[in-house]
């Protein structure tokens, strides 16, 4: 049964509300208060029919069809890109302003890609989509954007460790019972291969591992070798910053960690730079957490479930001591780096009045 709506507020449905993301949303929709009149919870067929909680009652999860966008203000989506290649056009059609969280629209010309604190004014001029950046990404906006702004960043290197609920709940999923296999063979030689049931997300097992792929391989041109994810971390921080031309290249890896991304970044900027002068900014930067003492650095441990980005470690490049920095950079990937910064665009959008649905041009 379908909870009552309340009496202000904005209808908002979350496109893919039975998914790991999708429940964050709505977590994170009730814990900011945002001024939810009617969820609107949407999933594919298959979940239809069955219910959510949010606000402490029951609401009705439909079928994702276009029709169901009728009468809907935002639509928080976090169903996969074909999904949203096929419904958000239909949705903005309906006259609903979207925060699109896979990677289908964030390059599209016209599209604003956002992190909530770091580029807010993209959003103004939306044409009813808004991309929210992959969460890598997302979590060295608040840092590169802080650093950027005082001393003019002109390249850039990362290396992610990135935990397994990037892959979603199948690939927590996959840690969980190829560790289980592990240790149920603690006393053969080697680790054991695992079964087919098992071993179906990543390209490798993931139990007491790493695994240096995270999507499929780039063939061709100067991004040859490159994965799909690297070079979104190449291409959204660019577009993010307002800098076409910014050096960046990266190599991301899958670690055995359920929650959490790790990254370590080495930074060159225009002007001189020193570890205290990086701190500094950073400490007056919203939503970074700095440790100063490099034995407190933070870990995805700490990072679970907290809204900031957390930073550490942060010296000088040794390769590069007067413009060059080396930091450690870790946060909630299912809260900064999707769920979190989505909600958070919803409330840009209310609190300047941006709740403008417009036909897409291009898209």
């Amino acid at each position: 049964m379908t909870a009552p709506a309340q009496s202000t507020g904005y209808t908002v449905a979350i496109l893919g509300a039975t998914g790991l993301v999708g429940t964050q949303l709505m977590q994170i929709l009730e814990e900011r208060q945002f001024p939810v009149k009617t969820l609107k919870p949407l999933a594919s067929q298959r979940t239809a029919g069955t219910t959510v909680t949010f606000q402490g009652q029951d609401w009705l999860v439909e079928e994702a069809t276009p029709e169901a966008f009728e009468g809907v203000d935002i639509v928080l989506a976090s169903a996969g890109g074909s999904v949203s290649q096929a419904l958000v056009p239909e949705a903005v059609k309906r006259g609903c302003v979207v925060i699109d969280n896979t990677s289908c629209f964030r390059l599209t010309e016209g599209v604003p890609l956002v992190v909530a604190g770091v580029n807010d004014a993209d959003i103004e001029h939306h044409q009813g989509i808004i991309a929210n950046p992959n969460c890598s990404t997302a979590q060295l906006m608040p840092v590169f954007k802080a650093l950027d702004d005082a001393f003019g960043l002109e390249r850039v290197i990362v290396s992610t460790y990135q935990s397994v609920s990037g892959a979603g709940k199948e690939g927590m999923d996959e840690l969980l019972n190829t560790t289980r296999s592990v240790f149920k063979m603690m006393g053969e030689s080697e680790i054991p291969a695992p079964t087919e049931t098992e071993f179906k997300v990543f390209a490798r097992p993931i139990a007491f591992n790493l695994v240096a792929q995270i999507d499929q391989f780039v063939e061709g041109g100067v991004e040859d070798g490159y994965t799909k994810e690297e070079t979104k971390v190449i291409h959204e921080s660019r577009k993010i910053l307002h800098k076409p031309d910014l050096k960046v290249t990266c190599t991301a890896v899958r670690v055995p960690v359920m929650v959490g991304h790790s990254e370590s970044v080495t930074l060159e900027f225009k002007k001189p730079v020193s570890p205290d002068a990086a701190m500094a900014i950073l400490e007056g930067t919203p939503d970074v957490v700095v440790a100063r003492d490099p034995k407190a650095f933070p870990t995805p441990v700490e990072a679970t479930g907290q809204d900031p980005v957390y930073v550490g470690r942060i010296r000088r490049d040794t390769s590069n001591p007067e413009n060059g920095l080396n930091l450690w950079i870790v946060a909630d990937n299912l809260r900064i780096g999707a769920a979190l910064n989505a909600v958070r665009l919803a409330e840009v959008l209310v609190k300047h009045n941006w709740l403008k649905p417009r036909q897409p041009a291009g898209v």
